[in-house]
């Protein structure tokens, strides 16, 4: 998986590639889909979410430049697998999941695996959690219609916000937002890309 779909696809940080190839994978999807857990292709997990592809979550870890030091907050924690790709890497990862089956589960998982510094919380991952801000990295893993206010007020100065943003027709835009000021962000637009809908009070709003 590291070498065919990630590294041959330009992801050149020794850090998180090593990282990629020490997470197992099939622990983080169900058993029905677990011999597919390293294909190039985002799968189906409970309630109605997914996990994404291999490649995309070391896109968007490398589009943030998570550092050993960073804070990281995950806004979209599904399965955990991204959290526990990024708990190789920063010092602390704190992940929001607003179902309560997925982040049992994902809780569940972590401390299986020993990761001692990342915590799942059950809340709406469009506010954030701002208990722990301010963070260097955040990464939002479900497209938005816009970017939350209180995730870019939730960034450290310097910090960096990946996040899916809606651009009309299905798809989103990877948007890499940096924080360079109390009130002024750097906007850049990465490359397209799908992902589940970020519903939230800052995010799209449920259907019934």
């Amino acid at each position: 998986m590291v070498d065919q779909q990630i590294a041959r696809r330009g992801i050149g940080d020794p850090r998180l590639l090593r990282a990629m190839g020490e997470v197992p994978r099939e622990v983080f999807v169900p058993p029905a889909v677990a011999a597919r857990a390293y294909a190039d292709e985002p799968l189906s997990i409970e309630e109605g979410q997914t996990i994404s592809q291999p490649y995309i979550v070391a896109r968007m870890i490398e589009a943030a430049a998570v550092g050993p030091m960073d804070r990281v907050l995950e806004v979209g924690a599904g399965s955990g697998y991204a959290a526990a790709v990024l708990g190789h890497l920063a010092s602390r990862v704190i992940a929001v999941e607003r179902h309560p089956a997925l982040a049992e589960a994902a809780r569940e998982r972590l401390e299986r695996l020993a990761f001692g510094n990342v915590d799942i919380h059950l809340a709406d991952g469009t506010l954030g959690w701002p208990g722990d801000a301010p963070y260097d990295v955040i990464l939002v893993s479900a497209g938005a219609p816009d970017v939350p206010e209180a995730l870019k007020a939730q960034l450290a100065m310097g910090g960096r916000l990946v996040i899916p943003v809606d651009r009309g027709d299905r798809t989103q835009d990877l948007v890499r937002i940096t924080r360079v000021g109390p009130s002024d962000y750097h906007r850049l637009t990465l490359e397209p890309v799908r992902f589940v809908p970020l519903i939230g009070a800052q995010g799209w709003k449920e259907t019934p």
